[in-house]
C-alpha cells in the first residue's frame, strides 16, 4: 500500500484524540501553545506506544491466522470505528466549569482511552502491507499535532466539531478496512491472469 494509506490510518486514529482535545480546549481558560503542546504530546506519545503493543501481540500469533489476517483487519476496523462513530453520535455535550490547565492523570486517563482503538489497529499492521515504522510514527506525529490544534480550537468550537471529527474519523477507519479485505480477495482475484 502507498504512503497516502499509512497517513489515512494515522489521520483517521488521530479523529477522536482530536475530539477530546476539542473537548479539553473548550474546557479549559484560554489555552495557549505550551498547553496545547503538553495536551498534543499526551495523545501523540500514547497513540504511538499503543499500536506498537498492537503489532507485538499480532506478530507473535501471525502464524495462526494468516489465512483469515484480512477479515481479522476488516473485523477489527469495522468495529472500532464503528464504535468510535456510534459513541460520538450517542454522548451528549456537557456543560462543564473552565480549568487553567489539566492535571496530568486526567490527560493520560484520557489519552490511554483514546489510544486503544490504535492498539487493536496495531494488530492489523502486519496484514496491511505498509511500513509498519513508517506507518507508526506517522500516528504519533499526526496524532500530536491534531490534538495540539484541536486544544486550540476546541475554546471556540469543541462541542460542534468534536463529535463529527470522531465521526469523520470512526469511518475513515471502516474505510480502511474495506479497502484490506477488498485487496486480499476481490483485488487479488482481479491481478490473477486469465488463462
Amino acid at each position: 500500500m502507498p504512503i497516502t494509506t499509512s497517513f489515512a490510518l494515522a489521520f483517521s486514529l488521530s479523529m477522536d484524540a482530536f475530539a477530546a482535545s476539542l473537548g479539553k480546549g473548550a474546557s479549559l481558560n484560554r489555552p495557549g501553545m505550551r498547553e496545547a503542546a503538553r495536551v498534543g504530546a499526551y495523545f501523540g506519545l500514547f497513540e504511538l506506544a499503543a499500536p506498537i503493543l498492537g503489532w507485538g501481540l499480532g506478530l507473535s500469533f501471525a502464524h495462526y491466522i494468516e489465512a483469515y489476517d484480512h477479515w481479522i483487519a476488516f473485523g477489527l476496523l469495522l468495529v472500532v470505528g464503528g464504535r468510535m462513530a456510534w459513541l460520538a453520535l450517542k454522548d451528549d455535550a456537557e456543560d462543564k466549569p473552565k480549568t487553567e490547565r489539566h492535571s496530568p492523570l486526567a490527560l493520560a486517563l484520557t489519552a490511554i482511552a483514546t489510544s486503544i482503538d490504535a492498539t487493536a489497529v496495531g494488530i492489523t499492521l502486519g496484514y496491511m502491507n505498509v511500513d509498519v515504522p513508517t506507518t507508526i510514527a506517522l500516528i504519533g506525529l499526526v496524532t500530536f499535532t491534531m490534538a495540539f490544534g484541536g486544544v486550540m480550537l476546541g475554546r471556540a468550537a469543541g462541542p460542534v466539531l468534536g463529535r463529527w471529527a470522531e465521526v469523520a474519523g470512526g469511518l475513515g477507519l471502516i474505510a480502511i478496512g474495506a479497502k484490506v479485505l477488498y485487496d486480499h480477495t476481490l483485488g487479488a482475484v482481479a491481478a490473477t491472469p486469465i488463462l
